[in-house]
């Protein structure tokens, strides 16, 4: 009735209205697709995503498309790791050969000098007279410390330019039966299919390039056809080109989100500005959930991040500690709505110095299964509170938990 009698407070109303509209269709999402956006990230639509949960879906899946490919394969690890599933590896991509599919692979140098079965001369002389492509990048030479930083942390794979797969596994055979000192090695992997693939084969021709000097520019290497409705994002983290672009997400990820968080991630030593982000997400009533490890392959970690742990429980967040052995995936999934699934850790190495990738993937449908799968680890997991992580360290590790703290800008 006021409205018909006083028509500009009626339109000023209905503009209100619109304008409150609006900001409640600004979810977490968007904003995070806006923000990303701006950071240089290209999101395409027709992407299908594959979750793959473990290293024997991951292994078997990858191997599958790799038998069937007609064309090129093209892989990036940080190691290969010189046991009986990269030889399997190798033996299908000589098969693979014989056809007249062209296969490149790139490892780094430091993943494969620290790793306890490395590929040697002998090896990679043996892959390239079987006309295999294989290539170091950075190896290790005198004096040593020049090649610390950066390293390739990425895995990438690319079949035929149309199958990608990117996440947190190298090729070992302890992704599928764990090792002596930790126990069972979990880790998580995901098959996409769509445009993104293309964005995929882009940053490997980029780093083949460099290590080679070798273009791959023919359009056969971009075949990537629509596959599904998923959204999907490549967060490519290079020195020197896109140094933020990690650390921003998680930042701009934690201060858009609305009702919960959920976090897997093994080195959990984050940056200043990250682990402000946890806190203030924390604070404002967003329910916290991040699973940490019972065990470790790097000493001092253990204690490090149960030190960050006791800050963030303190704030309100729940604390899982996975009995198994060592969850070693790099996830997060926000609201329900979108998710991460990539080679980045929450600490300095990967934020800021490292080549890393993650898939951003805005589908619900596919955080609701990551959710999932998270939920059904925790009932492999103790609840820690911040007292219970207090006790499970005597003075001496507390110690070295504080000391980690302040050696974050470099573990």
């Amino acid at each position: 009735m006021k409205i018909a009698n006083n028509p500009s407070a009626g339109i000023v109303t209905i503009l209100f209205l619109l304008i409150s509209l609006y900001g409640r269709a600004q979810s977490c999402d968007s904003l995070l697709v806006e923000a990303m956006r701006e950071e240089g990230i290209t999101f395409t639509h027709d992407n299908s995503v594959k979750l793959l949960m473990s290293g024997k879906e991951k292994f078997a899946d990858m191997f599958d498309a790799i038998r069937q490919a007609k064309s090129s394969v093209h892989m990036e690890y940080f190691n290969f790791r010189n046991d009986s599933i990269a030889n399997l590896l190798f033996d299908i991509l000589r098969e693979k050969r014989k056809e007249g599919v062209e296969v490149r692979a790139l490892f780094d140098g430091f993943g494969n000098d620290s790793n306890n079965q490395p590929l040697l001369k002998e090896h990679l002389t043996k892959l390239r007279e079987d006309s295999i492509d294989i290539y170091e990048f950075d190896p290790i030479r005198f004096p040593w410390v020049n090649h610390i930083w950066p390293r390739d942390h990425r895995k990438i794979v690319i079949i035929d330019g149309e199958i990608g797969y990117t996440g947190g596994m190298n090729v070992a055979d302890y992704y599928l039966v764990g090792t002596e000192q930790v126990g069972e090695w979990r880790d998580m992997h995901s098959r996409i299919e769509g445009s993104a693939v293309n964005e995929l084969q882009t940053i490997f021709a980029r780093m083949w390039k460099r290590v080679t000097n070798e273009e791959l520019t023919d359009p056969k290497y971009y075949q990537a056809k629509p596959s599904g409705d998923k959204m999907v994002g490549i967060a490519n983290r290079e020195p020197k080109t896109s140094n933020e672009i990690m650390r921003r997400f998680y930042v701009k990820a934690l201060d858009s989100a609305k009702d919960s968080v959920k976090i897997v991630n093994p080195y959990f030593v984050p940056t200043p500005s990250v682990m402000k982000a946890l806190e203030r997400c924390s604070e404002r009533g967003v329910r916290m959930d991040i699973l940490m490890s019972s065990k470790y392959d790097v000493p001092m970690t253990p204690d490090a991040v149960i030190y960050n742990m006791k800050k963030l429980a303190k704030r309100g967040a729940h604390i899982w500690r996975y009995r198994p052995g060592f969850h070693h995936s790099k996830i997060m999934m926000i609201d329900g709505k979108y998710c991460t699934v990539g080679s980045t850790n929450l600490d300095a190495r990967s934020l800021r110095f490292d080549y890393e990738i993650n898939a951003l993937i805005i589908d619900p449908e596919t955080t609701r299964e990551l959710e999932n799968k998270f939920i059904e680890d925790t009932g492999k997991c103790d609840y820690m509170t911040r007292e219970d992580l207090k006790k499970s360290q005597n003075t001496w590790h507390k110690f070295v938990g504080w000391l980690g703290h302040l050696l974050t800008f470099v573990m």
